[in-house]
């Protein structure tokens, strides 16, 4: 009998490979809980990325929304070009008129002033980093041979955000 017990004590030592296993899985899963976890950077990246979708949208919805009333026209000084190097960056909500020629920038006041298309400019949320005194980090062109506007950000953690209309 004696000999026997010692024998099943023998066999029983380790662990089977579904114990393995299981244990490697469950590490797996807490490692990349904790890459992500890790990561913040990447993540608040994202973030302003989506926030600047939202504002170069919201940008362009007002200046649709202006051209639809006014009969077509476009506001202020939307410069015209070929191509998004001719773009210039939107002035800030109140800062209009000669601060924001002074500055080349593109004066929105007329798209803020009763509120009715935009209540004020959104500002790209890395602003004031590449952004002028008075600009609110996005750029907007008038397409000189399709006649279509295209409004873009130019702060985009390495991801082109632009929209055209």
């Amino acid at each position: 009998m004696i000999r026997f017990k010692t024998i099943m004590y023998k066999t029983q030592k380790g662990f089977t490979l579904l114990e393995v296993l299981l244990v490697v899985a469950i590490i797996a899963i807490l490692a990349g809980i904790v890459i992500i976890a890790i990561n913040p950077g990447k993540n608040l990246q994202d973030t302003r990325n989506e926030q600047r979708q939202e504002d170069v949208t919201t940008i362009l919805d007002a200046v649709y929304q202006y051209s639809l009333d006014n009969s077509g026209s476009v506001p202020g000084t939307i410069p015209s070009g070929a191509s998004s190097a001719s773009a210039q960056e939107i002035c800030k909500t109140g800062t209009a008129g000669a601060t924001c020629t002074a500055g080349s920038l593109v004066d929105f006041s007329t798209v803020t002033t009763s509120g009715k298309y935009i209540a004020s400019v959104p500002v790209d949320p890395s602003c004031p980093t590449n952004c002028n005194g008075n600009g609110v980090g996005y750029k907007i062109y008038k397409d000189s041979t399709t006649g279509r506007i295209t409004v873009l950000s130019q702060n985009t953690d390495g991801k082109v955000l632009s929209v055209t209309r």
